[in-house]
């Protein structure tokens, strides 16, 4: 197809997805224990996704390059061919529309493998697809288990281009086995995310992004807020309405629409717990939460908690929990919080709450993440490039960049 031809191809696949919103939200609300609401947001972005995308179809460029008179020297941009899409359970179709979307745009074909956990609606996707009128092998959608399909998809000769998002763990592998075909990788591998607090900020302002970053999809989100660095001066205060406004949101079944669900599956709940239990006997201070609802007897729910006096040491201040589970740490002198913010092996995104400006963007060049945002969490949108540095991944998604992702550069040159 033309690039025009893909990008009206796009808009009308984004129609029939609006249009069987319903439909999809209750199935991410069914199969990861989303809210209505979340559900609902989710399924928007995935529609705006694919149109942000469509809209860039026909405005994929090469360039020309001026060599002399002798000369007529120019670049294609060419799509690299079969691409596959390893996606997460936390939001299944928005991040499978992340990826999907830039590739289809570009020309090439995809292979989506959705999580075990999660896959209805990448099922219910494929009567969309054919519905909109993509030819057949375009689009093509593989379940099952990652050490299998997963694992086949990364090293199959006809892949040219993989995209994962998951765990670090998971993401060395499929680096490491893309490394023996020299195929091109995206990776997005989470990260432990600072929120740093300074006092000439607004406090409360921060405090709802932070119970926003820390809770949000019950904590199960790669750029969430899961370490708070509070400056001592306003620490007592931002954590005294913390709590009073963590405390508040409600959890509960997704038909009851709560702040916060339940987690995806009895593994997710496993390990989060496991990482609580274990930041207690550890000597970690728990100031509220840490056990399902008094209501429940059962089921994957965490309430909101919050732990203080934390060891930078442990387990639960390093690792990325993927649960309502933040951690706090006071701090005196903008040298002392750059050396702790940046002290792990991961730095996708890290934010600053301050009104000095100056400091905020001097301080955001010290910090080694991919984003920074600066008064704000969750900054950012289909326009903008989101990625990680050191072992929260490689490359960028969304945006032009995304797009590029599943492009390469073909040269020619002309001696006249």
């Amino acid at each position: 197809l033309t690039p025009f031809e893909r990008g009206k191809l796009l808009y009308k696949f984004s129609d029939i997805i609006e249009k069987n919103s319903n439909n999809l939200s209750y199935l991410e609300s069914l199969d990861v224990g989303k809210p209505k609401s979340e559900a609902e947001g989710d399924i928007n972005g995935v529609v705006n996704c694919f149109r942000y995308n469509a809209g860039a179809a026909d405005k994929i460029e090469g360039a020309t390059i001026p060599l002399g008179s002798e000369f007529v020297d120019y670049t294609e941009l060419v799509p690299l061919g079969v691409t596959a899409h390893i996606v997460p359970w936390n939001f299944p179709l928005g991040m499978a529309a992340r990826s999907l979307a830039p590739a289809l745009a570009a020309g090439c074909t995809v292979v989506l493998k959705p999580a075990e956990q999660s896959s209805l609606s990448a099922i219910a996707l494929g009567d969309l697809i054919k519905e909109a009128g993509f030819p057949e092998g375009v689009i093509n959608i593989v379940t099952g288990y990652g050490e299998q399909a997963g694992s086949m998809l990364v090293n199959h000769p006809l892949v040219k281009g993989i995209t994962f998002t998951g765990s670090v763990e998971t993401g060395k592998i499929i680096y490491g086995n893309a490394a023996k075909g020299i195929k091109p990788v995206v990776l997005e591998l989470g990260g432990k995310n600072p929120m740093i607090v300074f006092p000439d900020a607004n406090i409360s302002k921060a405090v709802d992004d932070a119970i926003d970053a820390s809770f949000g999809n019950s904590g199960q989100v790669c750029s969430s807020s899961s370490r708070l660095f509070l400056h001592e001066d306003i620490s007592e205060e931002f954590l005294k309405e913390f709590e009073d406004k963590a405390l508040k949101l409600t959890v509960g079944p997704p038909e009851e629409n709560p702040n916060l669900g339940p987690l995806a599956s009895e593994e997710q709940y496993d390990k989060v717990m496991s990482y609580i239990n274990q930041g207690i006997k550890d000597g970690s201070k728990l100031r509220f939460g840490g056990t399902r609802p008094n209501r429940f007897s059962k089921g994957y729910y965490v309430m909101p908690t919050l732990f203080e006096k934390v060891d930078m040491t442990t387990q639960l201040a390093k690792d990325e929990i993927f649960g309502p589970v933040a951690i706090v740490h006071n701090f005196k002198q903008e040298e002392e919080v750059i050396k702790m913010a940046n002290a792990y092996d991961t730095g996708l995104v890290a934010g600053i709450y301050s009104e000095n400006i100056s400091r905020s963007l001097n301080l955001s060049r010290h910090l080694d993440f991919g984003s920074v945002w600066i008064n704000g969490w969750f900054i950012g949108g289909l326009q903008a490039p989101t990625g990680g540095v050191k072992m929260s991944g490689i490359g960028r998604e969304r945006g032009m960049p995304g797009i590029h992702n599943y492009l390469y550069i073909k040269n020619i040159g002309v001696h006249l």
